[in-house]
């Protein structure tokens, strides 16, 4: 019996909330294609923040090497084709984390002829300093928003009267109400 995958692609998502901020590694999500991938990470990732811009990545698109593998020259592929043309690279640094946010951010561009020359350019152009991972993606596996597409996928958003989660102090509330529950069961 043929056994079917049942599971959509993985999709990373990058968003820009401001002209002077690079795209921002948000988190991911599935689909069965890009266009999708773009409809669910505008839903889950800029229903209320701002967003000026949306690129989601099939996961399978990006080449992906840590510190640790740039050390022992794991990363370097011998198959590389000399005859392929050169074409354009994003490049994206994981430069920190914290509790709550995961720092890939997207750092420049590089013209190479196959990832691993990608990553070898951009460790030519790009600073070292503190990076724990590398991702490099060829720009034609980017599906990007359009800056027409703005106003339609983004100003929902800013319709909202309460676009911060802190704005819905829902334990305090809750904690009123049992209080006052307590006080009416006593009397």
């Amino acid at each position: 019996m043929l056994k079917m995958d049942s599971q959509w692609h993985k999709y990373q998502v990058f968003e820009k909330e401001r002209a002077d901020l690079p795209h921002r590694n948000a988190g991911s999500v599935h689909a069965p294609d890009a266009e999708m991938a773009m409809e669910n990470a505008r839903d889950v990732f800029v229903r209320r923040p701002n967003c000026l811009s949306l690129w989601v990545v099939a996961d399978r698109a990006i080449f992906s090497v840590t510190a640790q593998e740039l050390e022992t020259d794991a990363w370097r592929n011998a198959d590389s084709q000399n005859d392929a043309a050169d074409e354009t690279y994003l490049v994206f640094q994981k430069q920190g984390q914290t509790a709550r946010e995961t720092f890939v951010a997207h750092v420049g561009q590089v013209n190479a002829i196959s990832p691993q020359d990608a990553l070898a350019r951009a460790l030519e152009t790009f600073p070292k300093k503190n990076v724990f991972v590398w991702w490099l993606v060829p720009e034609r596996a980017v599906n990007k928003s359009e800056d027409s597409d703005a106003p339609s996928m983004f100003a929902p958003a800013h319709t909202k009267t309460y676009r911060n989660h802190l704005a819905y102090p829902v334990e305090p509330i809750m904690r009123e109400l049992k209080s006052a529950q307590e006080m009416l069961a006593n009397e």
